[in-house]
């Protein structure tokens, strides 16, 4: 069973992972070296839990410790309680529904491990935006994709925004980083994948054409500014377009993947 601390001080170095939850940059560092992930709200801890990672510490307001008990009951993490005005003091935000924990990450898996027995896939480079990762990631696992590849430079999924829009679809969503940019795309396709490019190129046809009977599937998604590389939309195989209304050219990346997921899915 968790232990519980009453805790009075904010600047208590037991909550150190919980510091300055605002300041993404310093976040980034700070969990990369310690290895841990924030998840916030009472579903995402339970989804954090439930997907077989292991809890550093919960922190917590007293009148949401009741909502928790069994997770806690069944955890020897400590859990800090604070009053919700201090929790706020130390994060830097209200904390919605009152509840926090730490946990550790695990070591990202080969490529070929999160592609075994996949026929559909999203593919991300260089999307830089927590909430949009946590939008595709959310999209795919509602619509039957089966992993999730992303670029070096995409945004971290195991961030606390992108878990919280996400709504804990990290924890169950087999994914990992390609540790080859460059030839990222021949590589899919000498794996047996079909990879499907959103983009406004001139040569894309309407998304329903492109994945039309189509068996194994990496659908391609470019950047929230400028799309895709002239690299990546070069190498795909097919280049795809969903079909706008008159005078709007495209949607923005989460809403795009959202349509693009439902489309490839029924195929």
């Amino acid at each position: 069973m968790a232990t519980f601390v009453e805790l009075t001080d904010p600047a208590d170095p037991r909550l150190a992972d919980y510091r300055d939850l605002r300041d993404v940059e310093l976040r980034k560092h700070l969990e990369a070296e310690h290895g841990l992930f924030l998840a916030e709200g009472e579903k995402v801890v339970r989804r954090a839990v439930a997907g077989g990672f292991t809890p550093r510490s919960f922190l917590m307001a007293p009148r949401w410790l009741e909502g928790l008990a069994d997770e806690l009951s069944g955890s020897d993490a400590p859990c800090y309680v604070l009053p919700e005005p201090l929790i706020e003091e130390l994060t830097g935000f209200h904390v919605h529904r009152g509840a926090l924990a730490s946990f550790e990450r695990r070591p990202l898996p080969p490529v070929a491990t999160v592609l075994e027995g996949a026929r559909s896939v999203l593919v991300l480079e260089d999307i830089v935006d927590h909430t949009n990762v946590g939008a595709v990631f959310r999209s795919g696992a509602a619509l039957g994709f089966d992993a999730v590849l992303l670029a070096p430079r995409c945004a971290d999924p195991l961030y606390r925004r992108a878990i919280k829009v996400g709504m804990g679809a990290v924890f169950t969503t087999p994914w990992t980083r390609l540790p080859d940019w460059y030839d990222a795309l021949p590589t899919l396709s000498a794996a047996g994948f079909t990879t499907v490019a959103l983009t406004l190129a001139d040569d894309a046809v309407p998304l329903e054409e492109a994945v039309a009977g189509l068996d194994r599937v990496a659908l391609v998604l470019g950047s929230e500014g400028h799309g895709l590389s002239p690299r990546w939309e070069g190498s795909a195989d097919r280049r795809a377009i969903i079909p706008m209304a008159a005078g709007i050219d495209s949607l923005n990346v989460a809403a795009a993947s959202a349509v693009a997921c439902y489309v490839t899915a029924r195929r």
